[in-house]
């Protein structure tokens, strides 16, 4: 079953509460999204553990209901 761009957001944002999160839906088949988050959890750290992050927010969707992410993380002040 396809997962909702709220539902990503909703998931991010519980893990990562200061995240500003752009989504977009690439097939429009609600399974292949590109997102880009931005977060001060992100500061100095390395691009791998940004996205560690990320994917340990979405709590084992990714590979299941969720098909394909392509994640961009960037820090913020």
């Amino acid at each position: 079953m396809p997962i909702p761009k709220d539902e990503i957001k909703k998931l991010i944002i519980e893990s990562i509460p200061d995240a500003t999160i752009e989504i977009k839906d690439l097939m429009g088949d609600n399974n292949h999204y590109s997102a880009t988050i931005k977060s001060s959890k992100f500061n100095n750290i390395s691009k791998i553990e940004q996205h560690k992050l990320v994917y340990k927010s979405l709590k084992g969707k990714m590979g299941n209901e969720l098909h394909a992410l392509s994640i961009t993380t960037e820090g913020k002040e």
